[in-house]
C-alpha cells in the first residue's frame, strides 16, 4: 500500500466561521487512504474540538496577527516535526504565517482566498498595504484558489499577474437537510410556533452588519407584529447591538444567542435567513441556510451575488441600505408563497453547485497536480 501524503490544513482561528466550516467539510471528505491531514490553527476553539472528535491531529500556535514573524520559527519546527509534504493555507492570516516556513523547507503552499483582506471601506493606505500583502502571498503560492469568480476578478483587477482556480465552497447536504429531525429551538427560546422568525447567524462585526439588520427589523415590525429576530454569534458589535435593543424596548422581539454548534437546529426553526454583509468570499452560512430550505435575503456583494439570483431563489439588496432591507423583510414576510418558492429553488441551487464532496474532489485534484509538479522538478 503506498504511503499517504502528509497534508497540513492551516487556518487562522479555532472559532467556527466560514473558512473554518469549509476546512471541517474538506477534512471530513478527504480520501484518507491517500491523504493524512493535520490541522494547524492560530487560536484554540470549538473547531479544534470538532476535529479531535473526528480523530484528526491538531496543533495550535497562538497569534491573532497576520505576518507575525515571532511565530515563524515555531511554525517551521512544527512542519519539520510532522514531516509535512503539502500545505493548504486558508485565509490571509494563515497563509502569511506559514509561507516563509514552508518555502524555507521546500514545501509547496496552496492558498485558498476566503475573501480578500482588503476592502473598499478601509483607509486608502491600509488598503494599499493589504493589497501588497496579498500580492506577495499569492505570488508565493503554487496554486491560488478563489471561492468565487467575483473574488477572482477582484484579484485580477488589483494585482498584476494574479491567477487562481475557482472552486466554490461546498456543504454537507446530509447534515443540512430539512428532512432530518431537529430540536425545538422555538420552545427552548420562548418563540411562538406560529411566529415569523428571522435569523442572523454570523459574527457581530461591522462587516456582517448586525446593527443594520436590527434597524431594518425595527422599521418593519409595525407591519409584521408577529415577527421575531434571532441573532446568533459573538463579536465586537454585540454589546452595542444588545444596548440598542434594550433602549428601543424590543427585548421580547429580538433575541440573542452566543455562537452555537447546533446550527442545523437553529436554521430549522427559522423562516427567513438574512446576511446583510458589506463583502463576502462565498458565504458558507448562506449556503447552509439555503440547503435547509430557508428563504434568504442578502446583499449584492462578491460571492453572494453568484449564489442568490434576485427574485428567483432569494432577494438581494444593496449593502448598507437599511430602507431596502426593511422593504425586503416586509415583502418576504408578508408572502408565504414567495418564501415557499424561494425555499425550493434555494435547495436546488445548493444541490446542483455547492456540495462538499464535489468540492473536495476538485481540491484533491489540485493537491495531486502540485505534488506531481514537485516530483517532476526533482527527477
Amino acid at each position: 500500500m503506498p504511503e499517504t501524503i502528509k497534508l497540513l490544513e492551516c487556518i487562522r482561528q479555532g472559532q467556527i466561521g466560514g473558512g473554518e466550516s469549509h476546512l471541517l467539510s474538506l477534512v471530513e471528505n478527504l480520501d484518507k487512504t491517500k491523504f493524512d491531514p493535520v490541522v494547524l490553527s492560530f487560536t484554540d476553539g470549538p473547531m479544534i474540538e470538532r476535529l479531535q472528535a473526528m480523530g484528526i491531529k491538531t496543533h495550535v500556535i497562538y497569534t491573532e496577527r497576520p505576518f507575525d514573524v515571532s511565530k515563524w520559527g515555531a511554525v517551521k519546527k512544527f512542519l519539520k516535526q510532522e514531516k509535512i509534504d503539502l500545505v493548504h493555507a486558508h485565509g490571509t492570516r494563515a497563509c502569511s504565517n506559514i509561507t516563509w516556513a514552508a518555502h524555507s523547507l521546500g514545501i509547496p503552499v496552496i492558498y485558498t482566498v476566503h475573501g480578500w483582506s482588503f476592502h473598499p471601506d478601509q483607509h486608502p493606505l491600509v488598503r494599499r498595504i493589504r493589497v501588497l500583502g496579498e500580492k506577495y502571498l499569492t505570488s508565493r503560492a503554487s496554486v491560488n484558489i478563489s471561492v468565487s469568480t467575483s473574488n477572482q476578478q477582484t484579484g485580477k483587477d488589483l494585482m498584476e499577474k494574479f491567477s487562481s482556480v475557482v472552486i466554490s465552497n461546498g456543504i454537507d447536504r446530509k447534515k443540512f437537510s430539512p428532512e432530518k429531525n431537529f430540536k425545538n429551538i422555538r420552545s427552548e427560546l420562548g418563540i411562538p410556533e406560529d411566529a415569523l422568525l428571522v435569523l442572523f447567524i454570523a459574527r457581530f462585526t461591522s462587516h456582517k452588519q448586525p446593527l443594520t439588520l436590527i434597524s431594518a427589523f425595527r422599521d418593519a415590525l409595525p407591519e409584521l407584529p408577529d415577527m421575531y429576530l434571532l441573532l446568533v454569534g459573538d463579536g465586537d458589535q454585540k454589546a452595542e447591538a444588545m444596548k440598542i435593543v434594550k433602549n428601543t424596548g424590543l427585548e421580547n422581539k429580538i433575541l440573542f444567542q452566543p455562537f452555537r454548534q447546533d446550527v442545523p437546529d437553529l436554521l430549522a426553526a427559522g423562516d427567513i435567513f438574512v446576511l446583510p454583509s458589506l463583502w463576502e468570499g462565498l458565504p458558507i452560512g448562506l449556503l447552509e441556510a439555503m440547503a435547509m430550505g430557508k428563504a434568504v435575503i442578502a446583499t449584492y456583494v462578491d460571492g453572494t451575488k453568484e449564489v442568490v439570483e434576485h427574485r428567483r431563489n432569494g432577494l438581494l439588496v444593496a449593502a448598507g441600505d437599511t430602507a431596502a432591507l426593511t422593504a425586503s423583510l416586509l415583502e418576504m414576510g408578508q408572502s408565504r408563497e414567495m418564501r415557499k418558492e424561494f425555499s425550493l429553488r434555494a435547495r436546488e441551487t445548493v444541490k446542483q453547485k455547492y456540495d462538499a464532496a464535489g468540492m473536495t474532489r476538485e481540491i484533491e485534484g489540485i493537491y495531486d497536480s502540485v505534488l506531481e509538479n514537485v516530483k517532476s522538478v526533482h527527477i
